[in-house]
């Protein structure tokens, strides 16, 4: 498995009027860190985007465990498992600064389709890429 860790952290705007995050914004976070992974191997999604492809999101599960607020800085654990062979699939932990609190665990899985909106398996260039980190 790939892991990689991004920070964030929670502006006033992330908060409801409690100050207490939003749930909704959980599955941006997810997205930031999935796109952290990838601009962290040296291809930013949206290179993969300009060689034709795309990732939609095909199925999405977070688990909410304790809130988190304003101000606090979180540390986004993304996780691919690459033992998916017709998709992606991302698993996420988010946790507080210095990792004593889990606020969130969840997952996303992703198709790929091409340019024009067809299913298709990873390209090859992603396979090249996943390769070359383990």
């Amino acid at each position: 498995m790939l892991i990689n860790t991004t920070s964030y952290r929670i502006i006033y705007a992330d908060t409801d009027k409690m100050g207490i995050v939003y749930h909704a914004n959980y599955l941006r976070w997810f997205e930031i860190g999935r796109s952290e992974m990838f601009r962290s191997w040296g291809m930013p999604y949206k290179t993969i985007e300009s060689r034709g492809y795309f990732m939609p999101v095909s199925e999405v599960h977070c688990k909410f465990l304790t809130s988190a607020g304003y101000d606090d800085l979180l540390q986004i654990e993304t996780t691919l498992d690459t033992s998916i062979k017709g998709g992606m699939r991302f698993t996420y932990n988010i946790f507080s600064e210095n990792y004593e609190i889990v606020h969130v665990k969840g997952y996303t899985r992703h198709a790929f389709i091409n340019s024009n909106g067809k299913v298709v398996r990873p390209p090859e260039f992603i396979l090249e890429l996943i390769h070359a980190q383990l």
